[in-house]
């Protein structure tokens, strides 16, 4: 208990850290928000797996989010708005320390299980997706809908949607609708849908899980409480996506999608309109780029020098304002149109910078 004790001072009251059982508990406390991540909480988080790293009494960790409406509602966009327009620095520090944390997690020594029940928005895509085991349920709406805000898919999004079947991932990167509890699992971005009335049952298992547990014998306690024969609704649309978005450009896509006649591609096509034309194309390319990439470190440190270029590009500042400072949902692109958003625009996302630079620890 001496390492889980340590770990809570340092982490503070919006992240609780505690042991129950052999599980190492991380507990997101900022219910009011939705559980959104800030600098200090991804400290709190990297210093719990420290000391659960340490503790031969803890066999696996287990990350939640207190509250009822969902695990994470992503990173704490207000304050890195205010940075960005008053010419700070929030957002270069918080996210080198943030993808540190999203590139440790699949490498964590011990078993870590994400339960993403609710609201799983990015950077709360980030600290669960990239476990071991992620477990969703019915109630779960998982996004990444960063094209809304100027900015693209980060915290390692560009790892884990380039890897989904088909186009699937490039669809939810460049709409950024929410996937359910089962289209998460259809899309590789979950291991396993449980109904959310069982979770209880399945912490319990968890928590009395022997010491020295493996990620086998994490899979055999969620495995007696797997949903199975699930079907998720995005694989009704996968014929219509498959063939818009395999393209690799946005004129492109556009193009197929307007020849479609179907309900599915007015709708796709609308929402593709909502967003920052610079963003749908900065986040292709990503896209494109991480399905060549050989593990998440190299997508994470490409997503970093874009999203330095995003943080003083006016695009971010303009899209928060709209969605979330002012909330008149009017932003003003620019380019307004994607078909003004030239080669050497979005080359701009992928220079390295001189001043900032995301390097992992041995």
């Amino acid at each position: 208990m001496k390492a889980a004790s340590a770990a809570t001072d340092v982490a503070g009251k919006d992240v609780i850290v505690c042991r129950e059982g052999a599980a190492g508990i991380i507990r997101l406390n900022r219910p009011n928000v939705i559980n959104a991540l800030t600098l200090e909480m991804t400290r709190g988080i990297v210093a719990a797996l420290d000391a659960f790293e340490a503790d031969p009494g803890v066999s696996l960790v287990l990350l939640e989010g207190a509250g009822e409406r969902g695990l994470c509602a992503g990173g704490d966009i207000r304050g890195l708005h205010d940075s960005a327009k008053a010419g700070g620095d929030l957002g270069p520090v918080f996210w080198r320390e943030e993808y540190i944390l999203n590139a440790r997690i699949p490498e964590f020594p011990k078993p870590y299980v994400a339960y993403m029940d609710g609201l799983v928005m990015g950077g709360g895509v980030g600290v669960s997706a990239h476990g071991a085991h992620r477990i969703v349920t019915e109630k779960t709406k998982m996004a990444m809908p960063e094209v809304g805000l100027g900015f693209f898919p980060d915290v390692g999004g560009t790892w884990l949607l380039s890897r989904a079947p088909g186009e699937i991932g490039t669809y939810f990167a460049l709409t950024g609708l929410p996937m359910s509890g089962a289209d998460a699992v259809y899309a590789g971005a979950a291991d396993v849908l449980i109904a959310s009335h069982d979770w209880l049952a399945v912490r319990d298992a968890l928590a009395n899980a022997p010491l020295q547990a493996k990620n086998k014998d994490v899979r055999a306690i969620l495995s007696r409480f797997a949903t199975t024969n699930i079907q998720a609704p995005i694989a009704r649309h996968r014929g219509v996506i498959d063939q818009a978005f395999v393209h690799d450009t946005m004129e492109a896509i556009v193009g197929a999608l307007k020849q479609d006649a179907s309900e599915f591609a007015a709708a796709t096509l609308k929402a593709l309109f909502e967003k920052s034309p610079t963003a749908l194309k900065v986040t292709l390319e990503l896209l494109r780029r991480a399905r060549s990439s050989k593990s998440l470190r190299e997508c994470l440190i490409r997503e970093y020098n874009a999203a330095l270029t995003v943080f003083t590009s006016g695009e971010f500042v303009e899209g928060v304002r709209a969605a979330i400072i002012d909330k008149d949902r009017k932003p003003k692109w620019s380019p307004a149109r994607i078909e003004d958003v030239t080669p050497d625009i979005v080359e701009k996302y992928f220079a390295p910078n001189s001043r900032y630079k995301l390097v992992f620890p041995n």
